[in-house]
């Protein structure tokens, strides 16, 4: 048997809103609720809903034949319970055929597994298994992190919470002549098993799609289905990892996108050889080939694939290094409004909003920014999380 694997993430961030030096102490309304409703209303409509609608015609279809997985962000939970509940709805009906998997995920969506000097990133797992089982009625049992940051130590942490299969980045400079397309494992352990994207297949879908220049333009579900069969004649799965926002934003439905999600599993089915597996049911179909070493971290991120879209100025280190430095204050605190702000805070797309890095075009679009510049990013983020900060130190002071 071959497998392909479907992996989406569902994550929206809480937008900040423009918050001044005057308003340190004065202010504690951090978040532009009215963005946010509005971003995450238009979202559903346009994408999280037609292809979800989609995904259950297809399980339908094929009688639990069609298989994909979901992550998504405590944010992105939290928002769609107050702006979009029939979003969370229609996953839970998803949850129901036992054709969909929901993976575990830090919950703010942060960078905390960069953090050595802290248990954020394990309290916050915790925080994400929980909700998850109860939204969805099952433990997630696989993991993935943020932007499927990964290194080997951080494989070692998300082993100790309990987890055997990890989803990351294929990542040419970690695969060397590896291919992406079997499962591997990790170089301390044969047990916990590691997932590889197949960054070219996946990005085809999610960056190239709508792409009138590209040289493969247009890409029908025919053609596509054919490239995946061919890239499997030396290989046991294709992990196609992707923002669920590729069905339908970052490619319009005008683009045909729906209509490709809906016909490319008739040309993949057509042949019993081949099946869509869980990440789950891939790790427990195929045996691990061989280890991977990741010594730095990666990501699905930008060209270098690395960490340097959120820790690689300044700017960002100071701003990571300060919302980590009051985390044995926060564990004091009892506030538990105190507590939600300061996981709100924690979202990777603060710091990635901070960055100064060139990107290649072809990444551009998916990337917007609310901030005219990453300093006016820094700025605006520097004066909430001093505002924050002493509000900490109030608390923790009062309850001691």
């Amino acid at each position: 048997m071959k497998a392909i694997c479907f992996y989406f993430e569902i994550h929206h961030p809480e937008q900040l809103r423009k918050y001044h030096f005057f308003d340190i102490g004065k202010r504690t309304d951090y978040f532009d609720y009215y963005i946010n409703k509005a971003d995450i209303e238009k979202l559903s409509k346009k994408c999280y809903l037609p292809a979800n609608n989609i995904l259950m015609e297809l399980i339908k279809k094929y009688k639990g034949r069609f298989k994909v997985a979901f992550s998504i962000s405590g944010s992105a939970i939290e928002l769609l319970e107050l702006h979009a509940p029939e979003v969370i709805l229609s996953l839970q009906d998803l949850a129901k055929t036992d054709c969909v998997e929901f993976l575990c995920e830090p919950y703010s969506h942060s960078l905390s597994s960069l953090s050595d000097n802290t248990d954020e990133f394990e309290r916050d797992v915790k925080h994400h298994i929980k909700r998850i089982k109860e939204l969805f009625g099952k433990k997630p049992v696989a993991f993935r992190n943020t932007s499927l940051i990964y290194s080997d130590k951080i494989g070692k942490r998300i082993a100790k919470l309990g987890f055997k299969t990890i989803l990351t980045e294929g990542a040419k400079h970690i695969l060397g002549w590896k291919n992406p397309n079997f499962v591997h494992h990790h170089p301390d352990n044969d047990k916990i098993k590691i997932l590889l994207k197949n960054s070219k297949l996946s990005d085809d879908i999610s960056l190239r799609f709508s792409d009138k220049n590209w040289n493969e333009y247009p890409l029908t579900a025919q053609k596509y289905a054919h490239w995946l069969k061919s890239s499997l004649t030396e290989g046991d799965v294709i992990n196609l990892f992707m923002d669920y926002q590729a069905f339908g934003k970052y490619n319009k439905p005008e683009s045909g996108i729906f209509d490709f999600l809906k016909y490319l599993p008739q040309y993949i089915l057509d042949d019993k050889e081949y099946a869509f597996l869980t990440p789950t049911e891939v790790a427990k179909k195929f045996k691990a080939e061989e280890a991977i070493y990741v010594p730095n971290p990666i990501s699905w991120t930008d060209e270098e694939r690395d960490i340097t879209s959120w820790l690689g100025n300044e700017l960002q280190e100071n701003a990571f290094e300060e919302l980590f430095s009051i985390y044995e204050n926060i564990k004091k605190c009892k506030d538990e409004e105190l507590l939600r702000v300061y996981s709100r805070l924690q979202a990777s797309n603060h710091f990635y909003y901070m960055r100064t890095k060139l990107l290649s075009t072809e990444y551009i679009p998916n990337n917007d920014s609310p901030y005219a510049s990453p300093y006016e990013a820094y700025i605006n983020y520097m004066n909430i999380l001093s505002d924050f900060q002493e509000r900490v130190r109030n608390s923790t002071s009062k309850s001691s």
